[in-house]
């Protein structure tokens, strides 16, 4: 049995924004040993060993873990945790933080999350699944109205369709029974809630849930939220328009979740993030996912006070407590840069300056999403989100100021992103 004080070495799955921020915290910790990455990217590779392996083979990553002794896998993207890749870690009797994977089926299906969702008994929009892609179409004609549409399976952050007219809503059935593969062989229609969004991570060990901080992500291309979805562009935390009680019911709701699932003898371990719509009629869920969100955990995380290393294997060994997680008072708000061309095609490999500058201002941290280093130790751009500007501040207005400022130091060809995020949380919930 290992003591408290013994230092753990990690090895963090994944190569985004989230697994950067993931890795900071977690290097932050006293018995954070040894740091492993895969695949990582520029920035994480400053910070940690980077492994050559395929995070989505479960027996590649188990036998990784054990011919390493590693003390506590982290798995940040979803694909390796719906592959089933912490199954085969805890079978081999390593530490682990992310569901199995029946559990990450909450974000691996979207008909299984809503079966669950409706016998927990917690709100969320009427719906209806499909398998044949004439049938569904006819549904669509049939509501004659707003409609969400959405893939079943992992679309990497695509693959919903939010649709106004009937046009749009066929137009987006098609696309979805065609352009993602397995993923699309069901399609789901949903009611079109209406309100603002509000995201939710909690960790869980599988009976306590512990609610980590509010933030609201801003998913278009563009300023006004206009243009096509994105995996998100920026974000900000806590959300300051929710409304008394609204926080408890989302909390409320998460902890239903798990409980059903653990009556349906499924164990959730790891992290729930539960998007909401702050309805008239009170939080509805949107969608639950099996992990962090990308790039709310470059939000929460800055913000968060605990032990991260603590606090994931406390996941894992059925031993989570409400008071390893407090937080500070400050605000929080990330500005996504991105390539030129994003979500749609893009070029790569353009050197980054500047980020040593960001970096070097109070209060900011810039981490890494789409980027690699070159043989000479240059950054270069590797993605459509290349990085995350996170600024932390006693005001939200400092915090959305620090972030912008430190933007502007940042260059590289193609650089693009969006001037308003935050601005609609300034402007109060009636203006959302």
């Amino acid at each position: 049995m290992s003591s408290s004080k013994d230092t753990v070495d990690i090895l963090l799955l994944g190569a985004g924004g989230r697994e950067h921020a993931l890795l900071a915290k977690l290097a932050q910790s006293p018995r954070a040993g040894k740091l492993y990455v895969a695949p990582g990217n520029g920035g994480m590779h400053q910070l940690a060993e980077a492994v050559d392996l395929d995070q989505e083979s479960p027996e590649a990553v188990a036998a990784f873990a054990r011919d390493n002794n590693i003390g506590l896998v982290v798995i940040g993207p979803e694909a390796p945790l719906v592959a089933g890749v912490a199954d085969a870690v805890r079978a081999a009797g390593i530490p682990v933080f992310g569901p199995s994977g029946a559990a990450a089926q909450m974000e691996g299906s979207k008909e299984f999350a809503k079966k669950v969702m409706s016998r927990a008994g917690v709100p969320t929009a009427s719906y209806r699944s499909f398998t044949d892609e004439s049938a569904c179409a006819d549904y669509v004609r049939e509501l004659n109205g707003p409609c969400v549409v959405k893939a079943d399976g992992l679309a990497a952050g695509k693959g919903v369709v939010v649709a106004f007219t009937v046009e749009e809503a066929l137009e987006g059935v098609h696309e979805c029974f065609n352009a993602f593969g397995e993923a699309g062989n069901t399609v789901v229609v949903e009611e079109m809630l209406e309100g603002p969004e509000c995201s939710l991570l909690a960790l869980t060990d599988g009976a306590t849930v512990v609610p980590l901080a509010t933030s609201q992500d801003h998913k278009r291309a563009l300023d006004g939220d206009k243009g096509p979805n994105t995996g998100g562009m920026g974000v900000y935390s806590p959300v300051p328009i929710l409304l008394d009680g609204e926080l408890e019911k989302m909390i409320q709701i998460e902890q239903k979740v798990v409980d059903q699932l653990r009556a349906d003898g499924i164990l959730y371990q790891g992290c729930l993030y539960g998007g909401f719509m702050l309805t008239k009629d009170g939080p509805k869920v949107l969608e639950f996912n099996a992990r962090f969100g990308d790039p709310e955990t470059q939000v929460v995380l800055p913000r968060m006070k605990a032990d991260l290393v603590e606090c994931f294997l406390a996941c894992d060994n059925g031993t989570l407590s409400s008071d390893m997680v407090q937080w500070d008072d400050d605000w929080a708000v990330s500005v996504v840069l991105t390539s030129a061309g994003y979500p749609g095609s893009y070029e790569k490999g353009k050197i980054i300056s500047g980020v040593d500058d960001a970096n070097a201002m109070d209060g900011v941290t810039v981490y890494h999403a789409g980027t690699k280093l070159d043989a000479d130790g240059n950054v270069l751009t590797n993605g459509g989100r290349v990085l995350n500007v996170t600024a932390v501040a006693s005001t939200f207005e400092d915090a959305r100021n620090l972030a912008y400022q430190a933007c502007d130091k940042i260059s590289f060809e193609g650089k693009t992103y969006r001037h308003d995020i935050g601005i609609k949380a300034i402007k109060g919930r009636s203006n959302l």
